[in-house]
């Protein structure tokens, strides 16, 4: 039997039974024990391999229940244009002709990150795109995921021209003449690369058809991007053909980097279910969840569906993706079928139909359906008590209150932005919130996710929403024993008690000194997934 022994630590086990520590054994994958550092030694006997953490903190493994595994690893392998290291129209113009200059002609550049509310000269076009180069067909993805800003290279590879037809839950931006901008919205970007899985209008298909062995060399190289943050386990909420595929390969292969639980996207609802397929099933390193639909579209990219337009002069409309009574068919024969169910949901008219759907999928599932709400961006108060007394599960990011909160602040207006993610509220009404990063569109690392939902901070330093600021005791369990509750995993995963699988973090701070606001530089000093050593900084 292999024993180790981490000592000399400041343990947060998430278990109310023993919730601090100084030591813990494991032992053939497993927790044999937290306690004093006697006890654990003499539990952990003779020949037990020691491991000093030096006064530093201990934690679960973080979970993150909202991960696009397949797509951070992806994006790490693109042209990065993320805020602030590019800030405005010219930024990005200018990172995209380097990257064409090191190309060969004909080769598609992709980059991940944009987010033009921060430029001054706002969204940029195809015009000013094809000032980078006339060479490359170019696709630039949203940080959203929901939208993308492509050049006229791009549009002339698929062939699309001004007559180009909206498709259902998507459009192709104009200017005043009717002119394409390049900028596509949602559906509409499923037009403009070639696709590995159609999935009609049940979400935005970033889906790309590349390489499969290339798809499993980008994911073997995000290991490290996470082991490094102490992310054990992830949730991709959007699994398509694509994805099962290369996790699957990973898998037989022995490179599955995480373990990882598989979301379905909704339009694999009525062929799964010919199968008799619903979740959970597989084993403890990849698996089957919860389904996955949307409801409404992006916060950060101005198509989540309120009752009173957005933006700073109203502009923002929102859409959605279905009629709410195909909504609700969707969610109810899905949870008839045995499924839990998530639902992307941002705005607060989108919630009402989410909740309106769930209402349905409840009365008809098990003794135990706990739907997600992905994102559960703004549900008013009324709706957070709705949420609670459907025994919801909220899969909130409060990393987008950071990176946007300035930009939510200016166009929804503080008493809206004050109130997105009401996390305080979701507490204290009974509703399970958890946290999660959304990554590729935001920082993968826990430890900032968790910063961000202690501090409640912009990136420029403004408060959003201070009211609904968790402790970091409770930002910790909405990372790892509640992530694990909505995946459920709760039984094995998330707390460091004994018989739990031994997935844990030795963070690189002592977090009994380190203040809040420095909470987001904290990263792993060792990660330990199954019971072995996997990441040492």
């Amino acid at each position: 039997m292999s024993t180790l022994v981490i000592t000399h630590a400041d343990v947060r086990t998430v278990d109310e039974r023993r919730p601090r520590a100084e030591a813990v054994a494991i032992r053939d994958g497993k927790i044999l024990l937290c306690g004093a550092e006697s006890e654990v030694r003499a539990a952990a006997g003779p020949g037990a391999v020691e491991l000093d953490a030096g006064g530093r903190t201990v934690v679960p493994g973080f979970i993150d229940p909202h991960n696009h595994l397949l797509s951070t690893a992806e994006s790490l392998a693109a042209v990065n244009v993320r805020s602030p290291g590019v800030s405005s129209a010219a930024d990005l113009v200018a990172a995209i002709a380097k990257a064409a200059a090191s190309a060969p002609a004909g080769q598609w550049i992709r980059a991940f990150g944009m987010d033009d509310a921060k430029y001054p000269e706002g969204r940029v076009t195809r015009a000013q795109l094809d000032e980078a180069t006339g060479e490359h067909p170019v696709i630039i993805y949203h940080v959203s995921g929901h939208q993308a800003v492509v050049n006229s290279a791009a549009l002339k590879w698929r062939g699309i021209a001004t007559d180009v037809a909206d498709p259902a839950g998507g459009a192709f931006v104009r200017d005043e003449g009717g002119r394409l901008t390049g900028m596509v919205l949602d559906t509409a970007m499923e037009l403009l690369l070639p696709l590995a899985a159609d999935i009609g209008c049940h979400g935005p298909n970033f889906h790309t058809d590349l390489p499969h062995e290339q798809l499993l060399g980008w994911l073997a190289d995000a290991r490290d991007s996470y082991l490094s943050a102490g992310v054990t386990t992830v949730c991709d909420p959007q699994v398509s053909r694509r994805e099962m595929l290369v996790y699957r390969a990973a898998k037989a292969a022995g490179a599955l980097p995480l373990r990882t639980v598989c979301m379905p996207l909704s339009h694999q609802l009525d062929g799964l279910t010919a199968l008799g397929f619903a979740g959970p099933f597989g084993d403890d390193w990849l698996r089957l969840g919860a389904m996955k639909f949307y409801s409404d579209g992006s916060l950060l990219g101005g198509t989540a569906l309120f009752r009173e337009p957005y933006g700073e002069r109203g502009e923002f409309t929102g859409s959605s993706y279905w009629q709410p009574e195909q909504l609700t068919d969707l969610l109810r024969r899905a949870s008839e079928a045995g499924w839990q169910v998530a639902v992307h949901t941002q705005g607060d008219l989108a919630m009402q139909n989410t909740i309106d759907g769930l209402v349905e999928a409840v009365r008809v599932a098990g003794d135990d359906p706990r739907p997600r709400i992905e994102h559960c961006g703004y549900p008013t108060r009324e709706q957070v008590r709705m949420l609670a007394d459907l025994g919801a599960v909220a899969v909130n990011q409060p990393n987008f209150l950071y990176d946007s909160g300035t930009d939510f602040v200016r166009r929804l207006g503080p008493e809206r932005a004050h109130r997105l993610q009401p996390i305080r509220e979701e507490l204290d009404a009974g509703v399970v919130p958890v946290l999660s990063s959304d990554s590729f569109v935001s920082s993968l690392r826990p430890m900032e996710t968790i910063a961000n939902a202690v501090c409640r901070r912009t990136r420029e330093g403004g408060e959003i929403g201070a009211a609904q600021a968790m402790s970091l005791d409770e930002a910790l369990r909405a990372h790892t024993l509640d992530a694990a509750y909505a995946l459920r995993m709760e039984d094995r995963l998330g707390s460091l008690a004994p018989g739990k699988l031994a997935d844990l973090v030795v963070l690189d701070h002592d977090l009994r000194t380190t203040a809040d606001e420095d909470l987001r530089k904290v990263d792993a000093h060792c990660t330990i997934l199954d019971g072995e050593v996997a990441y040492r900084a």
